[in-house]
C-alpha cells in the first residue's frame, strides 16, 4: 500500500510515518512500476505502527524504540540477552504504571477537594 492508505489506516500523518520510517521502524520497498518512485509499505507496517503509538503511550521515546528494535534484531545474532532487556523493559513499564497510578489518585483527590470546597 502506497502511504496515502498507510496514513488513513493508521489515522497517522505521512509526515509521521516517513519519520518513523527514517528512524528505521517501519520500512518500505520501491513500487514495482519503473515509472514512478512510489513507496510501497506491506501490511505488517500498520500493526508496527500501532505497536510504535501503544509504546509511546507506555512512555517509551523514539529512541527507545529505535534501541529495542535494533537489540531485538541482534536477539537473531547471539550477540543480545533478549530475555534479560525484556525483563528490564517490562519492569519500566510496570513502575510507569505505579506512577501514574499514584499521580491519578492524585488528581482525583483534587477534584474531590475541588468538589467539597465552599462555594462562594
Amino acid at each position: 500500500m502506497r502511504i496515502g492508505e498507510l496514513s488513513k489506516r493508521t489515522s497517522l500523518s505521512r509526515d509521521t510515518i516517513r519519520f518513523y520510517e527514517r528512524k528505521g521502524l517501519i520500512r518500505s520497498s520501491p513500487n514495482d512500476s519503473q515509472t514512478n518512485s512510489y513507496k510501497e509499505y506491506g501490511d505488517d507496517a500498520v500493526l508496527s505502527l500501532a505497536v510504535i503509538r501503544e509504546a509511546q503511550a507506555a512512555g517509551f521515546t523514539i529512541s527507545q524504540l529505535v534501541e529495542f528494535q535494533t537489540q531485538l534484531a541482534a536477539a537473531h545474532q547471539g550477540s543480545f540477552d533478549g530475555e534479560d532487556f525484556l525483563q528490564q523493559k517490562i519492569s519500566e513499564v510496570e513502575l510507569n504504571i505505579k506512577r501514574s497510578k499514584r499521580f491519578l489518585k492524585t488528581l482525583k483527590q483534587t477534584k474531590q477537594a475541588l468538589a467539597d470546597a465552599p462555594k462562594p
